[in-house]
């Protein structure tokens, strides 16, 4: 068994693999902003759905407002006039 193991070379990359795979690539400063706005741009509208989403649930009656939304939609409720 040990003697096996002793003689076995070690595993090889595969023929499809080349052998710089393992090392990352350099990258141009162009190519880093293209990336960095295309993943700006996919927040950006992730956080637009979740908005409308949020504001629909809200308008709903599925979810309650914060106080932020609350003061913001009904201002009303924190006039301290009254007192």
């Amino acid at each position: 068994m040990g003697a096996e193991a002793k003689d076995t070379p070690p595993p090889q990359p595969a023929a499809a693999e080349p052998a710089t795979a393992t090392r990352a690539q350099p990258i141009s400063a162009a190519q880093f902003v293209s990336w960095k706005q295309r993943k700006d741009a996919e927040e950006a509208t992730r956080k637009a759905e979740a908005a409308q989403k949020r504001a629909a649930d809200i308008a709903s009656g599925a979810m309650q407002m914060n106080g932020r939304e609350l003061f913001q939609h009904e201002p009303w409720v924190f006039d301290n006039n009254i007192y």
